[in-house]
């Protein structure tokens, strides 16, 4: 029997996310089909449609790093326009990359995506770079590397740019280890916290807070508190069975090392359940 949309969705990111070798579109577009499940896999493939062709429009394989970076600038950024500006951080729809791929705006890391997706397809040693508050994108190895902005659209950044960057988010200078590469599942880790947080803002919008814990949870690791998120948010929601279930098992988790936190999380659990009343 096929499984309901929602369900079948979630299925899929969970499996994709465990996979030996998991695809950071493929992850970025079922977050956006459980997002919107009434576009689902048509909307998936009319996304994948548009990332190859991107990638086919790319000139004859250039030579080095920077020509590469000044290739996806001058496709990406100049011709189509992909950018971003304070006000996305304000959309949802600038977390999700179909939206972006239409809007050809977004958050620094979802339009990192589109450049990472379509440089990989041209054959690109392109990486992503998670600057701490600023995801970016990387051409070449460490000796050669060359950092491109998306969100400014494509513009390169020098050292001094970058530490920039850096130092105004965290107040020290740039640490050589955080331009390693970063691996999928820590893009799609720090995208659906961005989403968590742009519904931490909006307590109207519960429901997309708890669909994005959902899939936190079934990211392969994942913080022990985040199932108490979860157990919040079923409650908020009005599931209040399944909340107090959340909260009974976080508390035994719990237990082992604060039994008096865990005493409280009980009590959390009894309130939930008394509200059935």
């Amino acid at each position: 029997m096929e499984l309901p949309d929602p369900l079948r969705l979630r299925t899929e990111f969970a499996e994709e996310a465990r996979s030996e070798r998991p695809g950071l579109a493929r992850l970025c577009l079922l977050v956006g089909a459980v997002a919107d499940p009434a576009r689902g896999e048509p909307g998936i493939d009319a996304a994948e449609v548009e990332l190859d062709r991107l990638a086919g429009e790319l000139p004859h394989r250039p030579a080095t790093p920077r020509d590469w970076a000044l290739a996806l600038a001058e496709l990406l950024g100049t011709r189509y326009g992909f950018h971003g500006t304070e006000s996305d951080y304000r959309r949802l729809e600038s977390s999700l990359l179909q939206e972006v791929l239409r809007r050809r705006r977004g958050l620094p890391i979802l339009l990192s995506v589109v450049w990472l997706e379509v440089a990989r397809r041209a054959g690109a040693p392109v990486h992503g770079v998670a600057l701490p508050g600023h995801f970016t994108v990387g051409f070449g190895p460490p000796d050669d590397l060359v950092l491109a902005d998306p969100f400014d659209g494509g513009t390169l950044l020098s050292p001094a740019d970058a530490s920039l960057l850096v130092t105004g988010v965290t107040g020290a200078p740039l640490d050589p280890s955080l331009l390693r590469p970063a691996d999928p599942l820590e893009v799609i880790r720090r995208v659906l916290n961005n989403i968590r947080a742009w519904a931490a803002a909006r307590p109207e919008r519960t429901d997309v807070a708890l669909w994005a814990v959902e899939l936190s949870l079934l990211l392969p690791s994942h913080p022990a508190d985040l199932r108490y998120e979860h157990a919040q948010l079923l409650v908020k929601c009005g599931d209040f069975v399944r909340g107090a279930r959340e909260l009974e098992s976080y508390a035994e988790v719990v237990a082992a090392v604060d039994p008096e936190a865990a005493e409280l999380v009980r009590g959390q659990a009894r309130a939930a359940r008394a509200r059935l009343n």
